[in-house]
C-alpha cells in the first residue's frame, strides 16, 4: 500500500468503452490447454497444446489432428509446448517457428526450433533448433516465452527466470539467458548489431535483462512492446529497448507471494526502467497483440493483453508511449484467456487457457 507509480497513469489507467456492441462465438473447443495461436495465410490456425501437440484449426471450427515431426516436450508444470509463429518468409518456405520447454540432461530449458510445415499441414519437415536458453536447469516454472519477428526479420524470443529463488539472480546476469529478451536471426545466429555483442562474458543473443517472466511480445514498427508476470501486484508492460535493464529482482512492484518484500522492496533506481503500466491487483497476463484491423478502427495502435487470472482482454489505449484508457473485453465468457491475434477481417481471436480450451472470435455485434 506504500508504493506509488513513478508518473500519472502508470497503474489503473481511467477505464474506456468501445461504443460499438461486441458479441463472441466460440468456434472450436476441446483443446487441451492451448498456449499460442498463430494465423496462417489461409485463414487458418495454428494452434499449441502445452503437453506437446499442435494443429490447424480452420476459421469455421474444423479441429485438425495433431501434426507429426515435432520433437518431444518436458511438460512438467508450466512448460512443454508454448508459443508458435508463421515466419515471414513462409509464402517461399512455408516455415514455421515454435518455442517449447525442451528436456535435457539435468532438467530442461526453452528452446526455438523451426521446420517446413508440410502443403497438408499434415507434418513439420526438417525441425531443426535454433536456440537453446542457457543454463539448463531442473524446474518447471516460467519459461516465458512469446515469439515475434520485426519488419527486418530479426526474431524476437522472450525468456523466464525460472521462478526459484536461486536462479532469480540470473535475471542480471549477462552470461544467463534467464530473464531476457532475445534478438536471433531467422537461422539462429546472431545479428552484430546486438547489444552486447563483443561484451566479455555476455551472451550475444541478449536484447535486454531484467525481466520475470515474459509471457507476451507485440512488435510495431521498431517498438518492441513485452508483457511479463509479477507476483502479488507488479504485472508489466515495457517498451523493451535494446540494451536497457527493467530491474527483476531487484526492482519490482508488488510484493513476494507470501507477503513479504521483494528484495528491499524499492520500485525504483538508476540505471534500471520502469514499465510503461502496471497492474496491482494482478490480471496474469499470457499473449499480446497490436491492434491494427479494420473492424474497430478506433482501436488501431492499441494493444490487446490477453488475461489468465482475470478472464478477460485487457485493451490498452496509448498516446506517446503512455497507457491513458483500459477495458476489459471477454468478460462473459468466464474463461483464463492465454494468447490473442488478429483475424483477416479485424476480428480479436483469443484461445483459452483451460483443459477444454476454446479458440474464440470476438467482433462487432451483427
Amino acid at each position: 500500500p506504500d508504493q506509488r507509480p513513478a508518473f500519472p497513469g502508470q497503474t489503473r489507467a481511467p477505464g474506456v468503452r468501445t461504443e460499438a456492441a461486441l458479441q463472441h462465438t466460440v468456434v472450436a473447443s476441446g483443446l487441451e490447454h492451448p498456449w499460442g495461436l498463430a494465423l496462417l495465410p489461409d485463414g487458418g490456425w495454428l494452434v499449441t497444446e502445452r503437453p506437446g501437440r499442435m494443429r490447424i484449426v480452420t476459421a469455421r471450427g474444423a479441429v485438425g489432428e495433431p501434426i507429426a515431426g515435432l520433437p518431444p516436450v518436458d511438460a512438467r508444470g508450466q512448460g512443454g509446448l508454448l508459443d508458435v509463429i508463421v515466419g515471414p518468409t513462409f509464402a517461399d518456405d512455408r516455415l514455421i517457428y515454435w518455442s517449447y520447454a525442451e528436456p535435457r540432461e539435468g532438467g530442461n530449458a526453452t528452446s526455438v526450433a523451426r521446420g517446413r510445415l508440410s502443403e497438408d499441414g499434415a507434418q513439420v519437415e526438417n525441425a531443426q533448433v535454433i536456440f537453446r536458453a542457457l543454463p539448463t536447469y531442473d524446474g518447471g516454472a516460467h519459461f516465458g516465452s512469446s515469439l515475434d519477428f520485426d519488419d527486418a526479420g530479426h526474431l524476437f524470443v522472450t525468456l523466464g527466470d525460472r521462478s526459484d529463488r536461486p536462479m532469480r539472480p540470473q535475471a542480471q546476469d549477462l552470461g544467463s539467458h534467464m530473464g531476457k529478451t532475445i534478438r536471433i536471426n531467422a537461422d539462429g545466429s546472431v545479428p552484430s548489431d546486438n547489444p552486447f555483442v563483443g561484451r566479455e562474458g555476455a551472451l550475444p543473443e541478449i536484447w535486454s535483462l531484467g525481466h520475470r517472466n515474459v509471457q507476451g511480445i507485440a512488435i510495431s514498427g521498431d517498438q518492441v512492446w513485452t508483457v511479463e508476470h509479477g507476483t502479488r501486484g507488479g504485472d508489466e508492460i515495457n517498451l523493451d529497448r535494446a540494451g536497457l535493464n527493467y530491474g527483476w529482482p531487484e526492482v519490482a512492484y508488488g510484493i513476494e507471494y507470501r507477503g513479504a518484500a521483494i528484495n528491499e522492496g524499492i520500485t525504483a533506481r538508476e540505471g534500471t526502467e520502469q514499465p510503461v503500466y502496471y497492474w496491482d491487483p494482478v490480471i496474469a497476463p499470457g499473449g499480446m497483440t497490436v491492434y491494427d484491423g479494420a473492424m474497430f478502427p478506433g482501436w488501431r495502435g492499441n494493444l490487446l493483453v490477453a488475461a489468465l487470472k482475470e478472464k478477460h482482454i485487457a485493451r490498452l489505449v496509448l498516446d506517446g508511449g503512455r497507457v491513458v484508457g483500459e477495458e476489459r473485453l471477454l468478460t462473459d465468457l468466464g474463461e483464463r484467456v492465454r494468447d490473442v491475434a488478429i483475424g483477416p477481417d479485424g476480428a480479436v481471436w483469443a484461445i483459452t487457457d483451460e483443459q477444454n480450451g476454446k479458440l474464440v472470435r470476438l467482433a462487432a455485434a451483427n
